[in-house]
C-alpha cells in the first residue's frame, strides 16, 4: 500500500484533519497514520494505516474514510460547523 501524502484530509463526517506522517508499530510493524485534529483541542491521534485508507458505506454512497483537501489548512470560512461524532475516544 502506497502511504498518503501529507496534508490536510477531511473525515467523511466532515471534521478536518492533518496527516503529519506515517509511523510504524513497534511490535506488529503495522504502518499507522499519524494526524492532528484541527478543531476543538487539536488532539494527536494514531490510528491504523488500512482504516485511515478504507471506504466506508454512508446513505447509500461509498466514500472514503478520509479524503485528500490539500496542502494547507483552509481558512476558517471553508471549514465544516464542527461535528464531535467522529473525534476519536480518549
Amino acid at each position: 500500500m502506497d502511504a498518503p501524502r501529507p496534508g490536510v484530509y477531511r473525515h467523511f463526517k466532515g471534521n478536518l484533519y492533518r496527516l503529519i506522517t506515517v509511523a510504524t508499530h513497534t511490535e506488529t510493524l503495522e504502518p499507522m497514520a499519524v494526524y492532528q485534529a484541527l478543531y476543538g483541542e487539536r488532539g494527536y491521534w494514531v490510528r491504523p494505516l488500512a482504516i485511515w485508507t478504507e471506504t466506508v458505506e454512508r446513505g447509500g454512497l461509498t466514500l472514503q474514510r478520509f479524503a485528500y483537501v490539500g496542502e494547507d489548512e483552509p481558512s476558517c470560512g471553508e471549514a465544516p460547523p464542527p461535528d464531535r461524532t467522529d473525534e476519536p475516544r480518549r
